[in-house]
C-alpha cells in the first residue's frame, strides 16, 4: 500500500480526479480501511470546533493516501470523488447523512471518536449501509442565518400575532408564575405579551457560564433554558424536550454561538397547528410562537450572552434569512449496530 501512496503522490492527482475501480491507484475497501486505521489511530481532535474537526480529519486523510490537501474542500458528492468515498466522524452510533440518499456504489468511511481521539475506522459500501437504514426517508430540518443587529438585542416584533393577541396579558408586568410550570400548556390570561417577555429576557444579557463543550449544544441549551425559566418568574425548571421550549409561554429558545439557526422540522412562519390544546376557541399555530434568539460569544471556555432578539414565528424571516437560500436541509439518520467497530 505504501507503494500505492507514493504512486499517487508522484501522479499529481487530486482527490477530485476520478480513478477507475480497476486502476492500480484505486484502494480496495480493505486497503482503504487498513491504511486509514493505521494513519488516523490516536489523532486528537480535542478542543476543535465541529467544522474545524471535519476539515482537519479530511486533511489528514489526504495526507495518509498521498493526495495534496486542497486549500478548501469543495462540496462535492462524495467529498473524495477520486476514491469514491465520504468520511463521517462518529461519537455515537447515530449516522447522519445530509441532503442526499444513500448511494449504493459509494464507500462510507466511518471514523470512531472517543473522548476527542480517533480510535477505529470502518469502510462499508452503500449497499451494506442501506440494509441498516430502516426508514428509507429523509428527515427535514429548516435552518436560517443569524446576524446580530445592534448591541444588547432587539424586540423584532412589536406585538403578538393577531391570532394570539386576544389571549395574552398586555399589562402583565410583574406577573408571577408560582402556580405554573414551564411545561404546562398555555392558558388564556396566563400568557404574558411579547413586550414583557422581552423585558424579562433582557436580564440575561451579560450572563456568563462555563461552556460544557463545543459539541455539547444540547447541554449548552439546557443551561440557558434554566436561566430563561428563572427570569420569566417560574419557581422550577422543567424541560420535556417538546416544542416550544417554554410551552407555558409559547416561547422557543435559540442559543447562537454560530450564524446557523437550527429550526427543526417546521418553519417558524408555518400556519400549521402546534398540536397544543386550544387557547379559548383558537388553535395555536407555529407562527404564533415567540422565538428568542440569544447572541452569544465563546471565549476561554466561557459563554457570554451578548444580546437577545425576540420575534414571532410569523415575522421570523423578516429578520433571519433562510439558510443559504435553501428552503430546507434534510438528513437520513441510521442507527449503527453496536458491534460495527
Amino acid at each position: 500500500m505504501k507503494n500505492k501512496v507514493q504512486q499517487i503522490k508522484d501522479s499529481g492527482l487530486t482527490i477530485y480526479d476520478p480513478i477507475p475501480i480497476d486502476s492500480p491507484l484505486y484502494f480496495s475497501n480493505t486497503e482503504l480501511e487498513n491504511i486509514l486505521q493505521e494513519g488516523l489511530y490516536g489523532f486528537s481532535t480535542i478542543g476543535m470546533p465541529i467544522r474545524t474537526r471535519s476539515k482537519e480529519v479530511k486533511s489528514k486523510v489526504c495526507n495518509i493516501l498521498g493526495y495534496p490537501t486542497p486549500t478548501s474542500f469543495i462540496k462535492t458528492q462524495p467529498r473524495f470523488p477520486g476514491q469514491n468515498f465520504d468520511t463521517y466522524i462518529q461519537k455515537s452510533n447515530n449516522l447522519q447523512i445530509w441532503n442526499e440518499e444513500i448511494t449504493l456504489t459509494r464507500r462510507y468511511v466511518l471514523i470512531k471518536e472517543e473522548n476527542g481521539i480517533l480510535t477505529q475506522v470502518r469502510v462499508i459500501n452503500g449497499l451494506e449501509l442501506s440494509d441498516l437504514d430502516t426508514t428509507g426517508t429523509l428527515t427535514q430540518k429548516f435552518q436560517a442565518r443569524f446576524t446580530p443587529i445592534g448591541h444588547g438585542g432587539k424586540l423584532l416584533s412589536k406585538k403578538d400575532t393577531t391570532n394570539l393577541s386576544p389571549y395574552v396579558i398586555h399589562d402583565g408586568f410583574g406577573e408571577s408564575f408560582a402556580a405554573e410550570t414551564p411545561i404546562d400548556f398555555p392558558k388564556p390570561g396566563k400568557v404574558i405579551g411579547i413586550e414583557e417577555v422581552f423585558v424579562r429576557l433582557q436580564k440575561l444579557v451579560g450572563l456568563e457560564f462555563t461552556d460544557p463543550g463545543r459539541d455539547q449544544e444540547r447541554n449548552r441549551g439546557a443551561i440557558l433554558h434554566k436561566e430563561v425559566c428563572r427570569v420569566l418568574g417560574y419557581q422550577t425548571y422543567q424541560d420535556k424536550g417538546q416544542f416550544p421550549d417554554i410551552t407555558n409561554q409559547l416561547l422557543e429558545i435559540k442559543l447562537q454561538t454560530s450564524p446557523t439557526v437550527d429550526l427543526g422540522l417546521v418553519e417558524p412562519s408555518s400556519q400549521e397547528s402546534c398540536m397544543l390544546p386550544k387557547l379559548g376557541d383558537t388553535e395555536v399555530r407555529h407562527c404564533d410562537v415567540r422565538y428568542a434568539v440569544f447572541d452569544a460569544k465563546l471565549t476561554e471556555g466561557k459563554i457570554t450572552i451578548l444580546g437577545v432578539y425576540l420575534t414571532t414565528g410569523e415575522e421570523f424571516f423578516d429578520s433571519f434569512q433562510k439558510f443559504g437560500g435553501k428552503v430546507v436541509n434534510k438528513k437520513i439518520q441510521i442507527p449503527l449496530p453496536p458491534g460495527l467497530f
